[in-house]
Order: structure tokens, then sequence, then C-alpha cells
């Protein structure tokens, strides 16, 4: 990428969640309980997309986000919004029990082991099916409103991943029997909404699109890859449904070739800075770098539960890698040096897969914070100047190892 591209990913970028002011927290959570109305809640949003904006710029950054302020959860409401698709109200399952879900699942254990019912219960109802409009346009029309129509393509819209309500339920129960006869019926509607999302998105001008997948990087933990085995239930192996999951999201990602696609593989960042999984991407690197239809990986290495650099020897000259090597979930700020060092180390693995010098491999990779600062509403265990100090200290690396670039 030459100093003077204008094209995501940028040397310096973040994983879309910011930090929430605390009013606009509190403000949602009163309509939540009825006690004010989403007229009241609006300007709140749009106040603090704006300030959140000019904190991107400020840092020095170019693919922006609303910081996901719009939202009250990462994944924002693309599948509760499709025709075919139901949220169920927050912790009470009517006509469900737990044992649809899986337990072995790292998020769904997690919640499991403290009591508590999964954080989402969208289900599938009926023949899924695109609405027409997307969920996403508010946030968009507002960030449009904010940038300057020339840098509309460097918008960062995250959307979550196609597996979300597939992986974390068992074998056949992502849908009714009567509706779908097995999986590949259930991916091809889901794909088919994915694809007309993304035509609206770029009818929209948006141009910059992150998907952001906790799914996969399950696939690296030995825990859940033992539970899988011990499941009856399942029809494939572990290796098979991720091949499964592969061939599902090429299809939900064909796209015009002017849309830059990214995936972020999450380890978790839910309330308290708690991450769900562990294990290096050695299992599944040649697969997901290789087969894979996306632009560029958005990584999480910042704690050595992620492993090492050694995977990235399997990313093709054509794909990008974004290393998360600063955490987003804690104050302390990271050596500087150290960083570079852990870069260029990143790189000279990448130079040795595809026969390359450093510098040349160099040219395919970024840096950034290891996840969003703020997932879910109330975010990770640090404050607003924490966080802005992480992202000066990514422009800071970013400027040392790629001088002039954005």
């Amino acid at each position: 990428m030459s100093a003077a591209k204008r094209s995501p990913p940028f040397r310096a970028e973040h994983v879309g969640s910011l930090l929430r002011p605390e009013a606009l927290v509190q403000k949602r959570y009163d309509v939540a309980a009825g006690k004010a109305t989403q007229a009241e809640l609006t300007p709140f949003e749009d106040k603090s997309v704006e300030e959140v904006i000019k904190l991107q710029k400020d840092c020095g950054f170019h693919a922006v986000s609303s910081g996901e302020y719009t939202r009250h959860m990462f994944w924002g409401t693309f599948f509760e919004e499709l025709n075919g698709m139901k949220e169920l109200q927050l912790g009470v399952l009517k006509g469900y029990d737990s044992s649809m879900f899986r337990d072995y699942a790292p998020d769904v254990k997690s919640f499991m082991e403290a009591k508590e019912i999964p954080n989402a219960v969208t289900v599938c109802t009926g023949k899924i099916s695109h609405p027409g409009k997307s969920s996403n346009e508010r946030e968009v029309e507002l960030l449009k409103k904010l940038v300057p129509e020339s840098e509309w393509k460097n918008i960062k819209i995250t959307l979550i991943s196609p597996s979300w309500y597939h992986f974390r339920y068992r074998n056949g129960r992502s849908y009714p029997k009567d509706v779908y006869a097995n999986d590949e019926e259930y991916f091809e509607d889901v794909s088919k909404a994915y694809q007309e999302e993304l035509k609206i998105l770029h009818g929209l001008g948006i141009r910059n699109i992150q998907i952001d997948d906790p799914n996969l990087a399950y696939f690296c933990s030995d825990a859940m890859l033992a539970g899988w085995k011990a499941d009856e239930g399942n029809d494939k192996t572990a290796d098979e449904m991720f091949d499964a999951y592969v061939k599902f999201y090429n299809k939900c990602f064909e796209r015009p070739s002017d849309m830059h696609i990214g995936i972020h593989l999450c380890r978790g960042n839910y309330v308290g800075s708690r991450h769900f999984s562990e294990g290096a991407y050695d299992l599944i690197a040649k697969k997901l770098f290789q087969d894979l239809n996306v632009d560029t990986y958005y990584l999480e290495y910042d704690t050595p539960r992620a492993g090492g650099f050694e995977p990235l020897t399997h990313l093709p000259k054509n794909k990008n890698v974004v290393l998360g090597v600063i955490t987003s979930k804690f104050p302390k700020l990271e050596d500087k040096d150290e960083m570079i060092s852990r870069v260029q180390q990143a790189a000279d693995f990448i130079a040795k897969g595809s026969n390359q010098s450093r510098e040349e491999a160099l040219d395919r990779v970024c840096v950034s914070p290891q996840c969003g600062f703020a997932s879910h509403a109330e975010g990770n265990a640090l404050g607003y100047e924490d966080m802005r100090k992480k992202l000066q200290l990514v422009r800071s690396i970013a400027d040392a190892v790629w001088p002039g670039q954005p």
C-alpha cells in the first residue's frame, strides 16, 4: 500500500467499537425500561457520534466508525430485522429450553457457568429473507452527514458474522425442521440476505465492511473442540463444520469488486474485559487465510492466548493482516518499541511464507487494538482517556513503521 493510497485497511486501524459516554448508555437503558423514548435517545446518539468521529480524527485515524454508538451491542440488529428471525425478550426463553445451546461454545459456557441465559436469544421462526432496508441505514446516514463525501469510502460499518445464530445452537436447533431441512438450506437464505445487505450498503456509498466473528476463533480452542467431539448430536466433525462455514461465508460475502471486506476474529470481549476462548491460529490458519474470500484479517495478538505469528506464513500475497498487538481491555500502555519489534517479527513470518523481504511483507501489515473497546454497552475496564492514549499509541507505532502513510 503506497503512501498515497487512501483505501482500507490503513496502517493505523481500530476494530469499530469505542467506549460510549455514560449519558448515552444510561439513556439507552432508560428507553429499554420505558422511562424515555427513542426520540429522546436520538440526539444523544447524534452528539456522541459526532464527538467520537472527532476523537478518531484527532488521533490520526483515516477509517472512521460510529463507535457503534447507534447500537447497544456489537452485533447490531441485522439478524433481528430479517424476515423469519425473532428476537426473544432477554433472559426469557418462551417455548425453548437451555438444552438448545451448545454448552461447550466458549461464550455460552461462560454464561451458563455464571448461571446466566446467553446474552442474546434470537431464533429462526420462518423462511429467512432480507426486508429490503438495511438495519444499518441510520448509522450510515449519520456518518455520511458528519464526514466529507470524499471520505465516505473510508467509513467502516461492522456486521455480525453469518454464523452468529447458528454456532451457539446445537445441531438442528438453529431453525425449525419444517422450515429448513438442513444447514445447507438455512445457509442459502442467510447468504442471500447478506448479499442484499452488502448491495444496499454499497448503494449508500459504503466501501469498507468489517465482519465481527467470534465463532471461527472458537475452532482454535481445545476445550471447544473436545466438547464438539463429545456432542453425539453433531453430524459433522469440527473440521467439516469449519469447512462448511468457510463455504457459507464466501457465499455471503459475494460483493462488488470495489468493496473491502475484513474479518475480525474475536476471542471474546465482555463486561469486565472478559474473554471467552484461547488457542493459537495454527489449527485454522491455512483454510482461514487461503480459502476465505476476504481482503483483510483483524487478528488478536495482545496476549499469548492467541499463540505466535507462525500461522501468518499462510497469508497469501493478495491479502492483508491487521495485528491487534495493543490490548483494548486494560489501561496499561504497551511499550512502543516492543510493539514495533512485534510487528516486524510478524512481517518476517509473512515474508518467509511468501518468499519476500520484510519490507515487502510489511506492505500487507497494519496495526490496531486487539478488539473493540466496547463491544457491549458498558465497555471494557478502562476509561475514555485511557482509550485515547491507546489509539494514539497505535498511530505512533504506525508512523514509526510506515512513515508518512495513513
